[in-house]
């Protein structure tokens, strides 16, 4: 009778340990394929890096038709296709997940930054239409000095989602953003240094006292 009840007292035991088990690999479950909700991170990284490489396609679209440089034709096309595709992605995330594509939220809220103007290395309508209307050697130039800044201000939008998500999808999307963004900052740093050209100073912040 000893036998027989220690037998009981360890298939409870072990029937406990697996309904622990289970339980727990439920919770995981659920959370790993939890969608993101319409204030989350991952959400407003979407929203925002979309409207952010909208701009930079629209920049390197005009570039590409303008230019008489190859080199800066193919790097256009390729800045172009390759945050259209990006934007695919992000866009198919808010449709999956059941978000629409705009928010209430002001720009960059969700890394504690709300905006109330454009986010940061955003053009201007003046520099866009600047960049519409010029040509040749003087469109290349105005093109590197826009898109620099705007791919650098992409960076730490970049790694603030990292730090946010634990999102498969959003950790690869966000690293290839990081890593691809700086390749191209370098490629157009140096270019605009081949031409002799520099970025714009920024305009300074002293006050008299």
């Amino acid at each position: 009778m000893r036998i027989t009840h220690l037998r009981e007292r360890e298939l409870t035991i072990f029937l406990t340990l697996v309904i622990v088990l289970l339980t727990g690999f439920a919770v995981w479950l659920f959370l790993s394929n939890r969608m993101p909700s319409d204030t989350s991170a991952e959400v407003g990284f979407a929203r925002d890096m979309s409207v952010h490489h909208a701009q930079a396609a629209e920049m390197a679209e005009l570039l590409r038709d303008r230019t008489q440089d190859e080199e800066m034709r193919s790097m256009a096309a390729a800045i172009a296709l390759g945050q259209h595709g990006q934007i695919g992605q992000m866009e198919g995330w808010l449709a999956v997940w059941g978000v629409p594509k705009t928010g209430s939220e002001p720009a960059m809220s969700w890394m504690g930054e709300p905006m109330n103007g454009p986010m940061p290395g955003m053009a201007t309508p003046e520099q866009i239409n600047e960049l519409r209307h010029a040509s040749g050697e003087d469109a290349d130039k105005l093109f590197l000095q826009l898109m620099i800044p705007h791919h650098q201000a992409a960076l730490p939008m970049s790694e603030a989602i990292l730090e946010r998500t634990d999102r498969p999808e959003v950790k690869i999307l966000a690293e290839a953003i990081h890593n691809s963004q700086e390749v191209e900052i370098k490629m157009m740093q140096d270019k605009l240094e081949s031409m002799g050209a520099s970025l714009p100073e920024e305009p300074s912040m002293d006050m008299d006292m």
